[in-house]
């Protein structure tokens, strides 16, 4: 019987990979909300397979950006705001708390609006789902333990699975699929308007706040750099499986009615889970999915938002602390929270404001790639700083996609009708 045992070195490896596993899992849950799940879907009802070849290119991305917000939160024990405020002063420490902040406030309001468009489907009115889910989330950030809020997050984050379900179900057109996914029409502005949305809802300011800040929350040390890179590289590719995963089922339910086929609302997406999976049970998963994505990304953007804050202007800002102690901390996430579910509860289209906000993410690229960038350079000790080749590829594949992504969003807003 011993000799089935698990051999006390890798028990000791596996406690130790639990311990450091998490944040990377829970940002690159969160990078899977509402609006990125929104986005795959009019990507796939509008453009068939056409941007699916995008989701696989954006893994390598996600990890190389996730990884440089690892490397400075274990190398220097700071979070990002701080970093920017010692090196660039309070002036450009302001401008990407700015950022930070617009990037979290449309990202929160989707969540909230897809959490809302949820309800709507069991009866529910905007105003009383938002007002539970802001006091249930309120109330859980207040428990006063990082742990304790990233257990919750993961278990919520693992409904969005059921997109994988509908996914294989929905039985997709290999043939078509194989058309489709190496035809790219960059001269078209709705085109390149959806891949703007498609990079912004994958390379968020608010998962490279959130993530340094975790660590840092957490107690991690460099000795863990090695298990925390493994922790966002399965995050990633997590991340993009998921978003992939909606994008088929979408093409695969509605590709048969042709190119140029808008979604409306959130009912409208649920139609490609009731359409394999049968209405009630299709309408539930559905629910599940989505809602785990956008209650996980609320989580996420509230605590970046205040997180930056309380860097920036040297607040107190950890989850350990007792509401009574950091006052500042505790009431810019309940703000959020307010301000985000007032809005929503006022009555705004979804589809739009979630693809939007994505294009403003990618127009805001350069300011988060080129902060990043120099931080990584400059900032961390010598042993882990970023040089060489592979600062050569960073700088060559961060300055291409900010590049791109300021072009497709200015390009295909200007042209999209």
């Amino acid at each position: 019987m011993m000799d089935n045992a698990i051999p006390p070195a890798t028990l000791v490896r596996l406690k130790r990979l639990a311990t450091v596993i998490g944040p990377g899992l829970v940002v690159m849950l969160a990078d899977t909300d509402a609006g990125s799940m929104i986005t795959a879907a009019q990507s796939g009802a509008q453009w068939g397979y056409r941007l699916l070849l995008l989701q696989a290119l954006l893994i390598p991305l996600l990890f190389m950006v996730q990884e440089l917000t690892v490397r400075l939160a274990l190398g220097t024990g700071k979070g990002y705001g701080e970093l920017i405020l010692q090196r660039f002063g309070r002036a450009i420490a302001v401008l990407a708390m700015t950022t930070l902040v617009i990037s979290c406030f449309g990202a929160l309001i989707t969540q909230m609006s897809g959490l809302a468009g949820v309800g709507q489907l069991f009866g529910l009115q905007p105003w009383q789902t938002v007002t539970v889910i802001g006091l249930l989330i309120f109330a859980m950030v207040c428990t006063g333990s990082y742990h304790s809020v990233e257990r919750i997050a993961i278990f919520l984050g693992i409904f969005e699975l059921a997109f994988l379900l509908v996914a294989w179900k929905a039985q997709p057109d290999w043939a078509q699929m194989g058309r489709q996914v190496l035809h790219i029409p960059l001269h078209n502005p709705g085109y390149l308007y959806l891949v703007a949305a498609n990079l912004g809802t994958s390379v968020m300011p608010w998962t490279v706040f959130y993530q340094q800040s975790a660590l840092i929350d957490k107690g991690l040390g460099l000795s863990h750099l090695k298990l925390a890179r493994i922790d966002t590289f399965l995050g990633a590719i997590l991340c993009q499986v998921i978003t992939a995963a909606v994008l088929i089922a979408t093409a695969a339910a509605f590709g048969h009615e042709g190119a140029g086929v808008p979604l409306d609302s959130v009912p409208q997406i649920a139609q490609a889970f009731t359409r394999v999976l049968g209405p009630d049970t299709g309408r539930i998963l559905f629910a599940m999915a989505l809602s785990g994505g956008a209650l996980v990304a609320t989580i996420v953007v509230c605590l970046s938002a205040a997180w930056a804050l309380g860097e920036v202007f040297g607040m107190r800002h950890t989850l350990a602390q007792h509401p009574r102690e950091a006052p500042w901390f505790y009431g810019a996430f309940g703000f959020m929270l307010l301000a985000g579910g007032v809005l929503v509860a006022s009555g705004v289209n979804l589809i739009k404001l979630s693809i939007a906000t994505g294009v403003i993410n990618a127009i805001l690229l350069p300011v988060v790639l080129g902060l990043l960038y120099w931080l990584a350079r400059k900032e961390l000790p010598q042993r882990y700083q970023l040089k060489g080749t592979y600062a050569v590829v960073i700088a060559i594949l961060f300055g291409v996609t900010a590049l791109f992504g300021l072009y497709a969003g200015l390009a295909g807003a200007w042209g999209s009708p």
